[in-house]
């Protein structure tokens, strides 16, 4: 069985062949592909980048292309289905799987050669992301903290929220038109794709996490630190880290030591001129939050993390936050609840499909900022509410994530659209 992948990061393993730096995001294929490769699966791992060198590589038994695009990946390209017609020629693969419906180089292949059989894979849900990307910040505050960035690159809060829309009319729901096989995570993307395919076969499947969460120890209130708070990212209002600015000073009275720490590049810093001319707004509006409400020397961002910085993150808080304002089933809960770190996060799209309230986790309304300040300070104050959320997410997603059942449904989903069964 010869496998094509079409995603949308260069593995780690091609972009340390050609000098590239590794991404850190998509982890959970990086260990599938892997499991699939030692399983007798013969894969073939193609993504494209706007202008860039073209690579075909085999490396560890994994055959790689990186395509050149003319146009950026958010724009469909028509450069790229003759590449795509020459390296089906190539590898003639029994069945191509498209992870993700963000970017438009896989509608290419679709277009190019619709004979193959497609399965899609939905990430997350651009329609419901454009439709909450600004998360509830007062339309007034998004004019005024419109920075210089902004104007520069057309790319302010409200700009971004339309290029989600866009995609979402232009290429995301001409994927799940076009295809006849569709793996969703949840319910609700399932429901959602129903709406506008409901002729296609639909797959749920549970995603495996990054190796290193398998080989890691697990959360202790023994040794985590008081008042931590972890957030994976949170680099645009979506992510909801405003929201949780806003319940913090609920808080600090009575835990003067809490420390929210958010993973990734620090959006607020101006300490230079060239911070000063690349904040965007959404930053702007972060840096009027935090001296509105003086919680300067509570929140540190901690520079792009990789998998084993991740997992110490987790361990080391005393809770994660989830605070979106949609979401689908967020690869942070999943890695917060395989390790035990009690998670507190917004009842939004498929989220409470993966926590039951005050047994895995404690939901709250995305825009109930006092519910928000209630869980966390449940979670402080109450160390056995804190040991019994660890013990239960530990239960959930051990069976959850189990790496070996996950490897064998993604066979068996392979081999139903291959067969036909």
């Amino acid at each position: 069985m010869k496998i094509l992948w079409v995603t949308n990061t260069i593995f780690p393993a091609l972009s340390k062949a050609i000098g590239m730096e590794s991404p850190v995001f998509g982890g959970w294929m990086y260990s599938l592909s892997s499991d699939l490769n030692k399983n007798g699966i013969k894969l073939v791992v193609v993504t494209a980048r706007s202008k860039v060198k073209e690579y075909h590589k085999h490396i560890n038994g994994i055959e790689y292309y990186l395509l050149s695009a003319q146009k950026s990946l958010i724009e469909y390209d028509t450069s790229l289905e003759d590449k795509w017609k020459s390296i089906i020629e190539k590898t003639q693969p029994s069945l191509v799987h498209i992870h993700g419906t963000e970017f438009a180089h896989g509608l290419a292949l679709m277009r190019a050669c619709p004979e193959l059989k497609f399965l899609v894979s939905i990430q997350g849900i651009l329609n419901q992301c454009a439709k909450y990307y600004t998360a509830d910040i007062p339309i007034k505050d998004i004019r005024k903290s419109k920075s210089f960035r902004d104007y520069v690159r057309n790319d302010g809060i409200l700009e971004a929220k339309n290029k989600f829309l866009l995609r979402a009319n232009t290429i995301e729901n001409e994927y799940l038109r076009l295809a006849n096989h569709i793996v969703h995570r949840s319910n609700w993307d399932g429901d959602y794709s129903r709406e506008l395919n409901k002729d296609a076969i639909y797959y749920i499947c549970n995603d495996s996490l990054r190796d290193s969460f398998y080989s890691s120890t697990k959360w202790s209130l023994e040794t985590k630190v008081s008042h931590s708070i972890f957030l994976s990212q949170a680099g645009y209002p979506l992510k909801g880290l405003h929201k949780v600015l806003e319940a913090i000073p609920k808080l600090i009275k009575d835990f003067p030591n809490l420390k929210i720490r958010v993973a990734g590049e620090n959006i607020i810093q101006v300490n230079s001129i060239k911070n000063r001319l690349r904040i965007s707004g959404y930053g702007k509006y972060l840096r009027k939050l935090i001296r509105k409400y003086r919680i300067e020397n509570h929140i540190e961002f901690t520079g792009t993390l990789n998998e084993k910085e991740m997992v110490s993150e987790y361990l080391n808080s005393h809770l994660a936050i989830s605070a979106s304002s949609i979401d689908n089933v967020p690869n942070s809960i999943l890695e917060a609840q395989y390790l035990g770190t009690p998670v507190v996060a917004s009842e939004v799209g498929g989220v409470p499909e993966i926590i039951e309230h005050g047994k895995t986790g404690l939901l709250y309304s995305f825009d109930d900022t006092d519910k928000l300040a209630k869980n966390i300070r449940d979670i402080f104050s109450n160390d056995q509410l804190a040991k019994t959320l660890s013990k239960n997410e530990i239960i959930l997603a051990t069976k959850r994530q189990d790496k070996d059942t996950n490897l064998q449904r993604v066979l068996e989903v392979y081999n139903n659209v291959i067969t036909g069964e």
